[in-house]
């Protein structure tokens, strides 16, 4: 990476889970490069979704590096995802249609809940989690996910966390794009509304987002939560990370116990 940027630069990892993330500098010029980031990078550029795109260039070995405009920002807090202007983004994000043409011309097929579901059972039959509500979660996702459809299918992000929405100057962006998804926009919602926005302000919230709260909608929720739980013990679990581990253990447990899965399930 030195060696590409020239001397005059000075590089440093940027952190991330990949380790292709850097940050570059020369004198007071500042900017963000990655290795391989996503390839739809410059429609989220144009939309105004992630900081501006600078330049791309190929390298040699097949390599693609790019390079953002450098924002001094920071991550939004846990309580600030109530903001209207979360939904509001996350809204505009599922409505590109430009957005989601060029995901599907790359060739990505959407993520069904079947192919979820069997993703996630294909991942525990390598593990041996003693996690006892993971057998039940995993029976009643079984039960229901023939439910489980949307007919609008959208760009999901797969990470809608509160450490990768950053506001600068303003402005609010939605960063690393490297797990997203065509799916059903309960995929991103599900896990926003139950780690962020207390239950008495999910209709509020959706509406500001565009939508409206109906009991199709909230079984949908529920599907994807259960499984985002599941899929996040199984992160955690690989990487010991144990208070992670019992972190969501209880949001599972939360949710095993809540009504709509007592009354749905077999």
């Amino acid at each position: 990476m030195m060696h590409f940027m020239g001397e005059e630069w000075e590089i440093f990892p940027a952190g991330g889970a990949t380790g292709d993330a850097y940050v570059a500098q020369q004198g007071e010029q500042k900017i963000f490069i990655k290795r391989n980031s996503s390839p739809f990078l410059a429609v989220l550029s144009a939309e105004e979704i992630v900081p501006k795109l600078l330049w791309t260039k190929r390298l040699e070995n097949g390599d693609v590096i790019t390079a953002q405009k450098w924002v001094n920002g920071r991550e939004l807090k846990s309580p600030e995802m109530q903001q209207t202007r979360v939904a509001k983004l996350l809204s505009k994000i599922h409505s590109s249609n430009e957005l989601l043409h060029m995901f599907m011309r790359m060739g990505n097929n959407p993520l069904a809940p079947q192919d979820l579901f069997e993703g996630l059972l294909a991942r525990l039959s390598m593990q041996n989690i003693k996690e006892p509500n993971i057998k039940l979660a995993v029976e009643w996702l079984r039960n229901n996910v023939h439910q489980i459809s949307s007919e609008n299918l959208v760009v999901c992000h797969g990470d809608v966390n509160h450490n990768n929405w950053i506001v600068s100057d303003g402005n609010l962006y939605l960063i690393d794009w490297d797990g997203a998804i065509v799916a059903d926009p309960a995929l991103d919602l599900a896990p926003l509304l139950y780690l962020y926005i207390p239950k008495s302000k999910w209709q509020d919230w959706l509406l500001e987002y565009g939508l409206v709260l109906t009991a199709s909608l909230q079984s949908r929720l529920h599907w994807y939560m259960v499984a985002q739980c599941i899929e996040s013990i199984l992160w955690h679990w690989q990487r010991y990370e144990s208070n992670e581990m019992l972190k969501w253990s209880e949001i599972l447990n939360n949710l095993l116990q809540e009504k709509q899965f007592h009354s749905t399930q077999g």
